[in-house]
């Protein structure tokens, strides 16, 4: 069961189950807790939830990002009342210098800085996401 985190892991979850070589059930979730800001709020809301029972599912989280870890470990303890027989999180990008709470991040595809970054499903207030690569932002 693959589970995509909208809305910025879209693009990385759909460019990632073309390339899954294994039979799949998809859904998506979507939380939020940046809003306008370039730095996470600390509260998580629960936007929209799974629609796939999860019941006895080994269940990959696929999301854009893990900065603070406190979406991830918000979803964590979020999913376990599906009764899921397992939980893994893959994450494009992950600022481990800015993590507050320690999430198991199984995969992950780059390590990145504190800066922010838009672009391939990323936004900053509901803008870049349509961007084909990963940059930096400066506030201004």
């Amino acid at each position: 069961m693959v589970l995509g985190v909208l809305k910025g892991a879209f693009m990385f979850t759909a460019d990632l189950v073309r390339h899954l070589q294994v039979p799949l059930e998809l859904d998506f979730i979507r939380v939020q807790s940046y809003g306008n800001r370039m730095s996470s709020s600390g509260e998580v809301a629960l936007i929209k939830d799974v629609e796939i029972d999860l019941s006895g599912k080994d269940v990959l989280i696929v999301d854009d990002i893990v900065e603070t870890g406190y979406t991830q470990a918000f979803m964590l303890r979020h999913l376990a009342m599906f009764h899921p027989r397992s939980v893994k999180i893959c994450a494009l990008l992950w600022k481990k210098a800015l993590l507050r709470v320690e999430v198991p991040v199984s995969f992950h595809g780059f390590t990145v800085g504190p800066e922010f970054v838009v672009g391939y499903g990323i936004d900053y207030a509901e803008h870049f996401r349509e961007l084909p690569d990963i940059y930096t932002v400066q506030e201004q």
